[in-house]
């Protein structure tokens, strides 16, 4: 079902209850759980883990994400600053919000945002390549969406055991194509569309204001 966004909406019954299949109906949908309801059906969730862009193992009791809470919509991003990307999930039931600290050994990372110009000011929609050792890594920048959340507008970079990357081309969203080379990981950089290599890279220094 869906939910009106006027939160003081109510809709009245559309016909009759059958209690056998133990239906209920609240006029305002807002007021669900108010009422002693849930939607959950209980199932738990997953979690797999790429083995090498080769298969996916199921580690979900391992995680303890494997909450029975009715997930809506999950957010990976960096929540602490150590360049380790933990999870937020958002439920209809169990715990509205649910964090999930990343505990796997650290590795080496690089955070990238966009300062677009002739792009969208976040350079939403660019398609960032990069080279680690020879390895191309390919991701959009398409903040992710669900129930009530968004993934901040930052593209993740595993680097592993290496400490820079290679190359990185961006092909923003104006159809401009810029590379740069041998950017040092372990930050995160802002890249401006509108300026040519060493120039284009800005490291963010945590606790100090962004530049608009």
């Amino acid at each position: 079902m869906s939910q009106p966004t006027d939160r003081s909406a109510l809709v009245p019954l559309p016909g009759k209850l059958d209690a056998r299949l133990k239906e209920f109906w609240v006029e305002n949908p807002w007021q669900i759980v108010a009422h002693g309801h849930n939607l959950s059906c209980y199932e738990r969730n997953r979690v797999f883990l790429n083995v090498r862009g080769q298969d996916f193992l199921d580690i979900s009791h391992l995680t303890g994400a494997d909450s029975e809470g009715d997930g809506r919509a999950v957010v990976a991003a960096d929540f602490r600053n150590v360049g380790m990307l933990d999870v937020l999930v958002r439920q209809a039931g169990g715990g509205a919000l649910l964090l999930f600290e990343n505990r796997l050994p650290k590795k080496n990372y690089l955070h990238v945002s966009l300062r677009g110009h002739a792009s969208n000011r976040q350079g939403i929609g660019a398609r960032l390549t990069a080279v680690v050792n020879g390895q191309p890594i390919v991701r959009e920048l398409y903040p992710a969406n669900g129930h009530h959340s968004q993934a901040p507008s930052i593209v993740h970079f595993g680097l592993g055991d290496h400490a820079k990357m290679d190359t990185l081309t961006i092909r923003w969203p104006s159809g401009k194509r810029q590379t740069l080379t041998n950017l040092t990981g372990n930050r995160h950089i802002i890249v401006d569309e509108n300026n040519k290599g060493a120039e284009a890279v800005s490291t963010v220094t945590p606790g100090q204001p962004i530049a608009p």
